[in-house]
């Protein structure tokens, strides 16, 4: 501002600070009043000047000072006057309207800016209708209501707040809300486009705000009956809200709720919750997931876990939880209970004769039978394929399971209608009594188990009780199967070789290969009592395997004229892999085929297996010698000897022993020895322990004897020296080693 005070102001001024430091002034000559007057009135223009600027420089540095404060908010802030005119804006109103910020300055009118911004193509909403949008957005400017929303040209949406001022003027808010909008627009296209139904809650009433599609296709609602509701009003049982109560995510996620369609029907769901704000209140999204196949699958499943899928009956597991909660109860009792295991006889013939689907609707016939012949507080289980289990509780004496006992077998042995078929079936049962038997339902099914082995093996069609001697049995079977295992493992069984003898010549032709089993507690053990036990197991694999290998290893040490017999097990068969067993033990021993004989029975041509008779072929092709054992005791031996070309077939010890003093044993020995000439197979005679016997095979024209009057089973060292001197002294008969008996030449 340009400086045109008048000097003498100055040195007035100067005379009154003077003045006011205290210094001396030298007098003045007095003025005229009028002077005074003057001189008063420039002092108050002087002061009020100073005020001016003062509060100038003040609203200066508080304008600054507002710009800076405005400056740091993320909002964009513009202030307007009465006129519209632009009086101050921060930096994030300028990058809001980057666009049009080069036209924002002081006085300039924001009318004018957005009449640029249109021309420009700033605004998309104003396309093609400038003058109205422009009009409607001028009235909004001072008419403001609630807060609306612009949309510019690169994508961006603007929540624009306007408020007018005391004095007419105009503060405007903006907020970009752009991020805040694509994720209204992915929670819409989630939600309207989700497959699982979801649902809008408010969270002060449990009003229905909105719901996707699927809710409407799911529960049969409208839209606007969905809206007239309230979540409790679509729950069936539960009376809060799924996001009531302090519950984690995993508690509530892990609970069923139960939900009621328009038709009526429940649904079972699992229940995600989530809060959020919806239309400008607080409110919680539901997603609804329909459970109701998985719950309906998973109580199929637990009843299948417990329950045979044939006959619908519990199976043992559900069978063992009953008999303990019983066995609880009867202990705070002088009451007994009966545990009856009731075995089909001869099933598997059915099974084989008629077929599975035969097999099975008699199964389901006889569980509808023993059903009907029980209580309705008794338990009926059925344990695996042909054999159930009955509990019933509350006796006071043994008698009253035999009369139940009977009945059962009554009601199952009248015959079955099955498809055209009579099918008529009998029952073994074995019975145990608690507590006497046992006190734990492990315990007395094995124990009633064992009692229904004993009917069978006794005489089928009856009931046999549980005696503790059968338990004894058990657990040393359970001894012999244990120990023989750790003796296949670590090669303890041996093979003691019987000699066979040519009946004209008196020489050895060959051994049969006999398993022994030394025990250093129990000395040597009887085959009777471990090879049924193997067969049962599985073990015999084991078993036949290593013998046939240690066989043909001594074998191949012998004379070339003498061969080695095998005996073989109808399981053997089974496994699928005998041939390269034999053969693997042929070629590791070094042992030609010719000098093997493979022992079988008649058991396992029974099966009239196609595999079994490739295989017994199969061999023979190889060189192998295939010899029928213990013949004559089967079903059907004749038969047989058609399906497979023997080589041998050794007559049974039943009817050579005693033979001299048995006119009809003579004969069914007389007839064998011809049927086998005829067949031109060799006839070797089992069990020889007599002279006599001796002497009526000889007589009958046998082949071949074998036998105690001969020799017993030897180990090979034995065998080794009786061979050598049967090779050194061919026209004298060696001597019996131990004196057990002479080897008869």
């Amino acid at each position: 501002m340009p400086n045109n005070r008048p000097k003498r102001v100055k040195k007035l001024k100067h005379a009154a600070i003077a003045r006011i430091a205290g210094r001396p002034a030298k007098p003045s000559p007095k003025l005229p009043s009028r002077s005074r007057r003057v001189s008063a009135e420039i002092g108050e223009i002087v002061r009020k000047r100073a005020e001016a600027e003062a509060a100038i420089a003040e609203a200066r540095k508080s304008h600054e000072r507002l710009r800076e404060a405005i400056d740091i908010l993320p909002q964009g802030i513009v202030f307007l006057d009465a006129e519209g005119r632009y009086i101050l804006w921060n930096k994030k109103y300028a990058e809001i309207y980057n666009r049009s910020s080069d036209l924002f300055e002081p006085g300039a009118r924001l009318q004018d800016t957005i009449r640029v911004g249109v021309e420009r193509g700033d605004y998309p909403e104003a396309i093609g209708r400038e003058e109205e949008w422009i009009a409607e957005r001028i009235e909004k400017l001072y008419h403001p209501g609630k807060g609306h929303e612009q949309t510019l040209s690169d994508g961006r949406v603007i929540l624009i707040e306007e408020r007018v001022t005391g004095d007419g003027g105009v503060i405007g808010l903006r907020v970009d809300i752009t991020e805040l909008k694509q994720r209204e627009a992915s929670f819409r296209l989630l939600f309207d486009s989700n497959p699982v139904p979801m649902i809008v809650c408010a969270l002060d009433d449990e009003r229905i705000l909105g719901v996707n599609d699927a809710a409407v296709e799911h529960y049969g609602y409208t839209r606007a009956q969905f809206e007239k509701l309230t979540i409790r009003r679509v729950q069936a049982f539960e009376t809060e809200p799924p996001w009531a109560g302090n519950h984690s995510s995993d508690e509530l996620t892990a609970r069923t709720w139960k939900h009621v369609r328009a038709d009526g029907t429940l649904i079972d769901l699992a229940v995600y919750s989530r809060h959020l704000v919806y239309n400008d209140q607080p409110a919680v999204l539901l997603a609804l997931m329909d459970i109701t196949e998985r719950k309906r699958a998973e109580a199929r499943l637990a009843f299948m876990a417990q329950h045979d899928g044939l006959t619908g009956l519990p199976n043992r597991n559900l069978l063992r939880q009953h008999m303990d909660e019983i066995l609880l109860h009867t202990r705070r009792s002088a009451e007994k209970v009966a545990v009856l295991v009731l075995g089909l006889d001869n099933f598997k013939a059915v099974n084989d004769t008629l077929g599975h689907g035969i097999g099975d609707k008699l199964l389901r016939g006889v569980a509808k039978r023993l059903r009907s012949t029980l209580r309705e507080e008794d338990t009926l289980a059925r344990l695996n394929s042909d054999e159930f289990a009955i509990v019933q509780s509350g006796l006071t004496r043994p008698e009253d399971v035999v009369f139940l006992a009977k009945r059962l077998l009554e009601a199952i042995a009248d015959p079955y209608l099955l498809d055209g078929h009579s099918v008529i079936i009998g029952a073994s049962i074995g019975i145990a009594m608690a507590p006497g038997d046992g006190d734990e339902s492990e315990k007395l099914l094995k124990s009633a188990d064992m009692a229904l082995s004993r009917a069978k093996n006794d005489s089928r069609g009856t009931f046999s009780f549980f005696e503790a001697e059968m338990d004894a049995r058990a657990q040393s079977r359970r001894k012999i199967e244990l120990d023989l295992r750790d003796a296949i493992q670590n090669d303890v069984l041996r093979p003691h070789y019987q000699p066979l003898i040519c009946l004209s010549t008196g020489r050895i032709t060959g051994f049969e290969a006999l398993v022994r089993w030394p025990d250093p507690e129990r000395g040597m053990i009887s085959p009777a009592e471990f090879i049924p036990v193997a067969e049962e197991t599985g073990l015999i694999n084991g078993l036949g395997g290593l013998m046939l290998r240690r066989a043909c290893a001594d074998a191949a040490l012998w004379p070339d004229d003498v061969r080695v017999a095998v005996n073989l097990s109808p399981l053997q068969f089974r496994t699928g892999n005998l041939f390269s067993i034999v053969t693997d033990a042929l070629k590791q021993s070094g042992l030609p085929a010719k000098r093997l004989e493979l022992e079988i029975t008649e058991t396992l041509l029974l099966e009239k297996s196609g595999q079994v008779l490739a295989t017994l072929h199969a061999l023979r092709a190889l060189g192998v010698r295939i010899s029928m054992d213990d013949f004559g005791t089967g079903y059907s031996s004749l038969s047989y000897l058609r399906s497979f070309p023997f080589d041998k077939i050794k007559i049974d010890q039943s009817f050579v022993r005693d033979l001299g003093s048995h006119r009809d044993a003579q004969a069914i020995v007389r007839s064998i020895i011809s049927l086998g000439k005829g067949l031109g197979v060799t006839i070797t005679a089992e069990g020889v322990e007599t002279e006599a016997e001796l002497s009526c095979l000889r007589a009958e024209g046998c082949h071949e004897g074998q036998g105690f009057l001969f020799s017993r089973a030897r180990p090979n060292d034995e065998i080794v020296r009786l061979l050598q001197a049967q090779s050194g002294a061919d026209s004298d008969p060696p001597a019996e080693m131990d004196g057990d008996a002479a080897l008869v030449a």
